[in-house]
Order: structure tokens, then sequence, then C-alpha cells
């Protein structure tokens, strides 16, 4: 077991209509004028977005509004959102969305506190001295990003994704009403699936130690998705089901499956952060497509973490052959993704992988990480290549 430190204070809000206490939570932050920040569609066309406003008017909380946040968010956005803050006097941001508006409305609460660019954080070239308070009502069980320190942009110019993580920006509060997630199409609903399971699989895939507790939670956590994913996938109004993945997701990314195992391997992650800068894939679909190829790249330097996956979480049974047992894990992972509709390679998605594009994403991706990644195997530039290739190739 390792030191580990662990901090999660946000205030979870769970279960049916809790979007109706948005107001009293602002009121107790005692903000005096909020940002609201949303995407362009669901939450208008659900009525959400009306419902939010409304209590706000009721409660005679002044607001500003910012949508059009997309997909990988945009750092034009995030720009936009520091000057609208910044001029109208905002002291809180408030995001109504799933991953991609919280990390924009935690970019804009770095970057309204700031006297420099905001992209230097993400660039790291500064730190932050402070932040805008921000709080959630989330629509997406996906990111994690209600919980979690981080936030994940795109850089149009460039086509560059960047992640930062600070504590300033974990939400102070996080409102979670699985009814809300029932709007969502299935494919963006499949991506949430993947991505929960890959924040806790980043984490779990570590060759620096074990903590018998902490394997647990996680192992608990990747069945309780798989079970739901499949459910969700023949009923997807069950609200059970909704609930149980909605709160995976919150526990996938605040720490908790990572304490005391030495994990945080995250080079799945920041492997296809690249390819969704270049190509804006879903970044749950690109998870799905490169993390196969990459758990087999990196197999034999974490040989018993992948069997004890292989029989704690998808049952394998052990016939005495490590390597035999590890990699029916990986495959029946992938049969999984493959029948929620997810990816399992990089040619599915129908763009052209030549040796100059290869090039290009793992010299970002060596820029981005600062030369190395991963708590599994030590991945380089010349790894990234491989894996870019295995994953296009397959």
């Amino acid at each position: 077991m390792n030191n580990f430190d662990w901090y999660a204070p946000t205030h979870i809000v769970f279960g049916r209509g809790t979007e109706s206490e948005v107001s009293s939570l602002l009121k107790s932050s005692k903000c005096n004028r909020v940002l609201l920040h949303y995407g362009s569609g669901s939450v208008i066309r659900t009525g959400l977005l009306g419902k939010i406003k409304s209590s706000l008017e009721n409660a005679c909380i002044d607001y500003i509004e910012l949508g059009g946040v997309v997909a990988n968010p945009r750092l034009s956005l995030v720009y936009e959102g520091i000057e609208l803050a910044k001029s109208k006097g905002v002291d809180f941001i408030l995001a109504v969305g799933g991953g991609s508006v919280i990390d924009s409305a935690k970019a804009i609460a770095y970057g309204a506190a700031a006297d420099f660019d905001v992209w230097d954080l993400y660039d790291r070239k500064r730190t932050p001295e402070s932040a805008l308070p921000v709080g959630v009502v989330l629509t997406i069980a996906a990111a994690g990003s209600e919980m979690s320190n981080s936030s994940v942009i795109t850089n149009e110019d460039g086509g560059i994704k960047r992640g930062y993580s600070n504590n300033m920006v974990r939400p102070k509060f996080a409102i979670l009403n699985p009814e809300l997630t029932m709007t969502l199409p299935d494919f963006q609903t499949a991506c949430g699936f993947t991505d929960i399971m890959m924040h806790t699989m980043e984490r779990y895939f570590t060759s620096a130690g074990n903590m018998e507790l902490t394997d647990g939670i996680a192992e608990a956590l990747l069945r309780t998705v798989i079970k739901n994913a499949l459910i969700l996938v023949e009923d997807p109004k069950n609200y059970e089901a909704r609930a149980e993945v909605m709160w995976a997701g919150s526990l996938s990314h605040n720490g908790l499956t990572g304490c005391g195992n030495g994990g945080d391997d995250f080079a799945t992650h920041r492997i296809e952060h690249e390819i969704s800068g270049m190509f804006d894939v879903a970044h749950g679909a690109g998870l799905a497509a490169i993390w196969g190829s990459w758990a087999r790249y990196v197999l034999d330097d974490c040989l018993p973490r992948f069997k004890q996956f292989a029989t704690n979480v998808w049952n394998v049974e052990d016939s005495g052959d490590c390597r035999e047992v590890a990699l029916e894990g990986i495959a029946r992972t992938e049969d999984f993704f493959k029948s929620i509709g997810m990816p399992v390679s990089l040619k599915d998605f129908g763009f052209e992988l030549t040796d100059e594009v290869i090039e290009e994403l793992a010299e970002k991706c060596e820029k981005a990480v600062g030369g190395k990644v991963g708590a599994a195997k030590v991945l380089y530039r010349d790894d990234f290549k491989k894996i870019y290739r295995m994953a296009y190739n397959k």
C-alpha cells in the first residue's frame, strides 16, 4: 500500500427532482451574479434550462447566460466566457450539462480570476492563484468532472487537446438526477459507460502497488457499470440502472478508486486526447478504440493486475496460465465495448492514420505528458507510435 492524499469536497445532491434545489444551493454560496453555462441541445429541448432559469429568477438570483459548449470544449468559447464574467462581475459559474460543459466552466473559473491567458495553465506555463467557484447540474453520466479537479480543453489553433488539474475548481456542489440522463442518444450514453470504466481502469492498472479495499471498490464499480450498461441497452428508461451508472461516474473520477495503489496510469487518456483533438471524435469512443491495443502492449509489465481484472471483473476461470487469463479479460472488455456500440479500432472512425499523422500525434502526446506517461508501463514517444498503429491496424 502506498501513501495517499484524498480530497473530495463536493456536496452531492442525488435523486429525482433534485434540480429544484439549485437556487438554495446557490443562495448558501452567497454569490451575487451567476454565469449560467450550458451546451446547445438537450438542456434546451427538454426544458431543463428554462426550469433552472425560472428557479433562479424566483429566488432573485442575478444571472447571465453563455451557451454553445460542444464535445471536446473549445478554448474560443472559454475566452468568451472569461470576458463575459469579468465585464459583468460574475462571482459563480453554474454548469448545466455534462463533462464538456463542466470542463469549460472550470476553465472560465480559472480565467475569470486571472490576469494571464488561461491557456497557459493547460500548456503548463503558469499556475493559478485563485478561481471562481463552480456548481453543477449534471445531465450526462460520463466524465466525472462533477467531482474531479480535472478540466480538458481543445485549442482550435492546431487541434491541441490538453488537460489541467487543480483542486481550486472542484465543484462546490453537484446535483445528480438520473432522470436527466434519459433523453440522451444511445451512442452518447455508451460513450459515458466507457469513460466511467476508463477512469477507474486508468487507476487500477498499475505496477506500483495495491490496496485490497481500493481494488475491491474499483472492481465493484466496474462490474456495476457493465451490468447496468447492458440493462440500459435494452431499457434506456430504467431509473435504477441510470442511478447506478450516474453514481459510478462520480466515484470513478474523484480519486477514490486509486487510493493507496500508486495508480494514475492515464496513458490511454493521453493517447486518445490527441486523436479527439485532431479528429474531433467522441472521447469515450476514442478510448474504447485505443484501450485494447494499449492493454496488450503493456500486458507483460502489469500481468498480475490484468489477471486479477480478468478473474474479479469478468469471472474468467483461472486456467493456471496467467497470460492466457489476462488476454481473455482484455478480449471480454472489447466484446463488451462492441455490445454497447463502441468501436475497438481507430479504423472504425473512417479517417486515415498515415505515418506522418502518427508522427504528429506522437509528438503532440510527448509534449503534453512531458516526455513520458504510465503506471502500468512507462511509455515514451516510440511507444505512442506503436500503440497508434496497433489501434489503427486491428
